[in-house]
């Protein structure tokens, strides 16, 4: 789920209001983005799994206690900053600059999950790419067959997230576990929400021009249900 409401250049039309070929055009643009996006992400982390560097790399993410917060820290300014450029409406460059600096920054946190996991549970990422992908599709289908319109999800959504992102820290400060099993299930349903909340709004709430701002949020939400599919699978394989 992208941090903001798709914003609006009124020389633009409504994808929803738009004739066919200019709505089939951006749907197809938006996921064939997205498409880009995930490649880059296995690519990238293709690459910075195999360094050399990438053992010191993992340590210096998550070795001491509050080498976590800081990176989440990171990452939210730098998402922060990705959503605006992909939200401009001036720039396309600009817009593409936004997209690949989320996909990036999201391979560089997403190190020391994948490190971990190749090591202590075999088989739980391909497993995770593969649900992950199940859901997906799924959901996306509901909402392009039923076109319901999810974006009254929009608000509850970013106070769930609020609570999360809170939980996380506070187990950060205070030195307590998360219920592993309970929390990344929790949060894999808080990720299904978000897609069916962003396909909603490629249905009904973006611009034609917004494809590359659509494919960033639908990404940030594939990569947020990835992530704690492959921590449940984890936690279940720990059992």
């Amino acid at each position: 789920m992208s941090d903001y409401a798709p914003s609006y250049d009124r020389s633009a039309l409504l994808a929803a209001e738009a004739g066919a070929d200019a709505r089939a055009r951006f749907i197809r643009l938006t996921y064939a983005h997205l498409a880009g996006a995930l490649l880059a992400f296995m690519g990238l982390e293709a690459v910075l799994l195999n360094l050399p560097q990438t053992p010191a790399l993992v340590n210096s993410m998550i070795g001491g206690r509050y080498s976590w917060l800081m990176v989440l820290g990171a990452f939210m300014v730098v998402s922060w900053v990705a959503n605006n450029w992909a939200q401009s409406s001036v720039s396309l460059s600009t817009q593409y600059l936004g997209l690949g600096l989320y996909v990036a920054a999201f391979s560089v946190i997403s190190v020391p999950l994948l490190y971990i996991a190749e090591r202590v549970a075999p088989g739980a990422i391909p497993q995770a790419a593969f649900l992950t992908a199940f859901l997906f599709g799924g959901l996306t289908l509901t909402v392009f067959v039923t076109k319901a319109d999810f974006s009254f999800l929009g608000g509850a959504l970013r106070l769930v997230g609020l609570a999360a992102l809170g939980m996380i820290v506070a187990s950060i400060l205070f030195g307590f576990n998360l219920p592993a099993t309970l929390f990344s299930g929790a949060m894999v349903v808080f990720a299904g929400a978000c897609v069916l909340y962003d396909t909603s709004n490629v249905v009904h709430r973006y611009q034609t021009n917004q494809y590359v701002a659509a494919s960033l949020a639908l990404f940030a939400s594939v990569a947020l249900m990835f992530w704690y599919i492959l921590q449940l699978l984890m936690s279940l394989q720990r059992r």
